[in-house]
């Protein structure tokens, strides 16, 4: 195979044929360099990225020991990736910030750790917003990532890198993280497949191990069934961890077929009204109904009787708080505080107002907005949500002002749709929507019970086989020489 045919497989047949032998680690990992030395520098998406002659040298390692009998797992020989905000010993992670651009971690995070065992190899990073903070991936360390179909427009965030590194396959599957939309908005805006999963799915390594952290990490990946061989890996639980969830994570290995006739499904659109969409982002979301009711899906349109703004409130409550509580000690200091953003620094200050009642508070609507969504659930089997309010805005603009003609008051307000979501702790799959008439992806979630994980994975399956969209609409880099 040449280049292009072996970074064009998905990702389970990349892992057969390496597994198989048909194709050696160190073809897989020349093709990928190759294919990275040519788009990356159009599109800042992989950074970090280790001496090309170490990577070679390392995918020897792994042909060597298949030849020894010794696989290593699902992603034995894969180039991957690692988003940089997440530990990886010996690499560096920068978070984005000045504050970290020399620092290299001696351990990996849990879900590192679990890449590394599964026989991945690891190439660089992904690049992030400064501290993963907003939906538009740039900082002052490396620059900005480029939209992978539009180089004019942004490519979303925080999991911004991940997804453009996905949809230009210069990796097969991408790791990445969500607290207001960081996994399902760059999937959304790159057309690829970005999984926020249940909280305790993906065991997350946090300061605070008892109080459920509004972050989750999940996989990214050009494909369902890619996206669910990947989650088996990254799943499971950990002791470090005591809110994982014990469930045996092969399960996501497993067949994904499933008859969805009679599956009912609550659109919530622009949730009664209560949040503002740019033209064109409801439209466009709204012809993929037709396809879930092609699949037998009853779809209607359904509301929650419950204030947004409520749950708005709640959630920049939480985030202030464990932000703050993140960077209590490096704040004072004038010398640091200089090195980090205006909305790390309104983010930090938000949190330092706050009193222990105040987050107690906030922490009740959460709970009370979580059973809002466990009565929706009831009546429904999945939620579908726009995956964004706003299509992907100019690249060098920090953040949107306004969507659907309404002020924005914070630099994530454009991102609302996302927070009920979060809020609930109930996993969400973007999954492509389409394109408008410019050409700019747009996505949807797929909105499962808590623990659901399972089903929104075979709708989010049975709606890919329908609709092709990521075979069907490469980006046009793919094509350029």
């Amino acid at each position: 195979m040449n280049t292009g045919e072996i970074v064009n497989l998905d990702a389970v047949a990349l892992s057969r044929a390496i597994k198989s032998k048909q194709l050696s680690c160190v073809e897989v990992m020349k093709a990928y360099l190759d294919r990275i030395e040519r788009l990356n520098p159009q599109v800042n998406a992989i950074v970090s990225i280790q001496p090309r002659e170490t990577l070679i040298e390392q995918a020897k390692d792994r042909d060597a020991q298949l030849a020894r009998g010794e696989y290593l797992g699902w992603m034995h020989g894969f180039p991957h990736a690692v988003k940089d905000l997440e530990p990886t010993r010996g690499i560096r992670t920068t978070m984005g910030s000045p504050l970290f651009k020399d620092f290299f971690p001696r351990d990996d995070s849990i879900l590192v750790e679990r890449i590394r065992c599964a026989g991945a190899i690891l190439i660089g990073k992904t690049n992030v917003p400064e501290f993963g903070l907003g939906s538009q991936t740039y900082n002052p360390v490396f620059g900005t990532t480029l939209n992978a179909y539009d180089q004019s427009k942004t490519c979303g965030g925080s999991s911004g890198g991940a997804a453009v590194a996905v949809a230009l396959r210069m990796v097969p599957v991408a790791d990445g993280s969500d607290n207001g939309g960081s996994l399902r908005n760059p999937a959304a805006w790159n057309n690829v497949f970005g999984f926020r999963t249940s909280t305790g799915r993906v065991p997350s390594q946090f300061y605070e191990v008892f109080m459920p952290s509004i972050t989750v990490h999940g996989p990214m990946a050009r494909t369902v069934p890619d996206l669910a061989m990947f989650l088996s890996v990254i799943a499971g639980y950990d002791p470090r961890t005591p809110l994982s969830i014990r469930e045996d994570p092969a399960a996501f290995a497993g067949p994904l077929e499933r008859d969805f006739k009679g599956a009912r499904i609550g659109w919530v659109g622009d949730f009664g009204g209560q949040i503002p969409f740019d033209p064109g982002v409801l439209e466009l979301c709204e012809v993929s109904l037709k396809v879930f009711e092609a699949l037998g899906c009853k779809v209607e349109t359904a509301t929650l009787d419950y204030p947004l703004e409520r749950i708005w409130q709640s959630w920049t409550a939480l985030r202030g708080w464990q932000i703050a509580a993140e960077f209590r000690a490096s704040f004072p200091d004038p010398a640091q505080r200089a090195l980090m953003k205006p909305e790390l620094q309104w983010e930090i200050e938000n949190g330092l107002r706050l009193t222990a009642m105040d987050v107690a508070i906030a922490s009740r609507t959460r709970t009370a907005w979580y059973h809002a969504m466990r009565k929706f659930f009831e009546k429904y089997d999945f939620m579908i949500a726009p995956a964004s309010q706003v299509f992907p805005f100019d690249a060098k603009i920090h953040w949107p002002k306004e969507a659907g003609g309404v002020s924005m008051d914070t630099y994530h307000r454009w991102m609302q749709v996302m927070i009920p979501i979060s809020m609930s702790g109930c996993p969400a799959l973007s999954v492509p929507a389409g394109f408008n008439d410019r050409g700019l992806p747009m996505g949807i979630q797929i909105v499962g019970p808590n623990h659901a994980e399972m089903a929104c994975l075979q709708l989010g399956h049975a709606y890919d086989l329908a609709t092709n969209w990521v075979a069907k609409r490469p980006p046009s880099l793919l094509k350029s020489k």
